[in-house]
């Protein structure tokens, strides 16, 4: 018997998958990592906002307030509303416990602002017939400072 010759061919291999579009799986992955980043987006946008108004309210209160005992008074008011949100009894605190109260939110360096410092004011400020506006000014950044720090704080 005859040896038969086989014709042999190469094997074809299918053509390579497109990269467009992509499977569905990659589809879902986008979706969440666009999902993340809008989240993300969202957060930060959120903070600053709020931020940005308890700034406002600081600022409009005491561009409502009068001269510089009221803006004292004025001060001292919104740190005793934003002293609630820590701590429900804290806006009944007088005198060194108010001003000690206060400090407890400084950092770990043992800053005494209040007790001390141009914090001290809030005690009888709203009572002094005069005030030196650099005292209510620099009052003013600290007391600023806090209350933004207690109206972010949830």
């Amino acid at each position: 018997m005859a040896a038969a010759t086989l014709v042999l061919r190469d094997i074809h291999q299918p053509p390579a998958p497109p990269w467009w579009p992509p499977a569905p799986g990659w589809w879902l992955v986008a979706a969440a990592v666009v999902g993340v980043a809008l989240a993300v987006w969202w957060w930060r946008g959120r903070k600053a906002r709020r931020h940005r108004r308890a700034v406002a309210l600081f600022d409009e209160a005491l561009a409502a307030a009068g001269d510089a005992p009221a803006r004292v008074a004025a001060m001292s008011e919104l740190l005793r509303r934003a002293a609630r949100r820590r701590d429900p009894a804290a806006d009944r605190l007088e005198g060194e416990a108010w001003l000690a109260f206060l400090d407890g939110g400084d950092d770990s360096d043992g800053a005494r602002t209040f007790r001390d410092g141009p914090g001290r004011l809030l005690s009888d400020g709203a009572f002094r017939p005069q005030l030196d506006d650099d005292a209510v000014a620099q009052l003013r950044e600290v007391a600023r400072r806090r209350f933004v720090e207690w109206m972010l704080r949830r």
